[in-house]
């Protein structure tokens, strides 16, 4: 596909999102009271107008997203999701064979599953009237999110990075817009480096934390302290690896989703990630103190403030235009595989 690329220079557009905590409170309540008194039924068009209101709230270059999504056909994979879990968990009842006849059922269908997903989220999604698509086939899907996943569990998670690698490699580069493939180019090299940057820091605080924090919860017990003295130090103790802990995943959310986004494209056209550690350590911070204080309440507005900055701190170097790329054509996939994936709470984003 040729497109003009007569302006050398390019030209950054910004990624901008619209949506407002009150606004989508007001949808969340009503998908939240409609799914609990339709016994989940409602659930599937709670999604659909989920995604077409943070869809529609994503602009790029003057222009918003969409979401087409059918919540007919997202029921119907749920209503799968429920027979599927609800056979597995009697299967283990009636006996340990069965069960294990059925986990090895699931475990083959799993990745038929996120594969049919991965097809339908994207071919479902279209920016200024053309559609996204997803190419991979079901043998690659098994590949990367069956065998080698086993694999790794051979090696005691040491292929993690490794995998992870290939399975964004391979959902951005089977990726496309129109007729135009993504591409991906981050090595795996760069994802080691980040995963032993990420325990590098991890260890060394906790090794830290034990040598100070502990020190103390044996003075206070060598001392003959009051039990509850004794029992605040070992809250204390606790409490401080648990906060390090969440100091540090923050710094691993930056690093991947900067990794994996400066190393993407379409066609030309570059991503640039700018998340920060200090900020999305203060959103995820206050998001969890809100949520928490609110009893749940919050949370609506958590995840427009976690989506807002995510989206935002991602921009596109734009060589020439974007209306040069042209819309493919595609047969409507099924959605089973979205629906049962969507209730088994996979979460593909990283």
């Amino acid at each position: 596909m040729d497109f003009d690329t007569n302006n050398t220079t390019p030209q950054r557009e910004a990624i901008t999102f619209s949506a407002t905590g009150s606004e989508y409170f007001r949808i969340w309540i009503v998908n939240l009271l409609l799914s609990i008194v339709t016994l989940g039924i409602y659930s599937a068009w709670a999604k659909v107008r989920r995604n077409r209101y943070f869809y529609s709230s994503t602009h790029l270059a003057g222009s918003s997203f969409e979401y087409h999504g059918n919540a007919v056909a997202i029921l119907k994979g749920r209503i799968a999701a429920v027979v599927l879990i609800g056979g597995y968990n009697i299967a283990f009842q009636i006996s340990p064979i069965v069960g294990l006849i059925m986990l090895v059922l699931m475990m083959a269908v799993l990745p038929w599953l996120v594969w049919k997903s991965l097809q339908f989220k994207l071919y479902n999604t279209s920016y200024r009237g053309i559609r996204f698509g997803f190419d991979g086939s079901a043998r690659e899907a098994y590949k990367y999110f069956l065998w080698l996943p086993i694999l790794n569990t051979f090696t005691a998670g040491l292929m993690t990075p490794f995998l992870h690698q290939r399975l964004k490699r391979f959902q951005h580069t089977q990726s496309r817009f129109g007729s135009s493939n993504f591409s991906f180019d981050a090595s795996v090299g760069s994802f080691y480096k980040t995963y032993l940057l990420f325990f590098a820091l991890l260890l060394a605080g906790f090794l830290v934390l034990i040598f100070v924090v502990f020190a103390s919860v044996f003075a206070a017990f060598a001392s003959n302290a009051n039990d509850v003295t004794k029992a605040g130090s070992i809250f204390g103790a606790v409490a401080a690896l648990y906060a390090w802990a969440f100091i540090v995943l923050p710094l691993f959310l930056t690093m991947i989703q900067n990794l994996i986004w400066n190393h993407t494209r379409l066609q030309q056209h570059q991503f640039q990630s700018q998340l920060t550690w200090g900020r999305t350590t203060f959103v995820m911070l206050t998001n969890l103190l809100g949520i928490v204080v609110t009893l749940g309440l919050f949370s609506p507005f958590a995840q427009v403030r976690w989506l807002k900055y995510r989206l935002e701190a991602t921009s596109m170097l734009v060589h020439g235009s974007l209306d040069a790329f042209v819309a493919a054509t595609g047969e409507q996939v099924s959605a089973t595989g979205e629906g049962m994936v969507d209730l088994l709470d996979f979460d593909l984003s990283l």
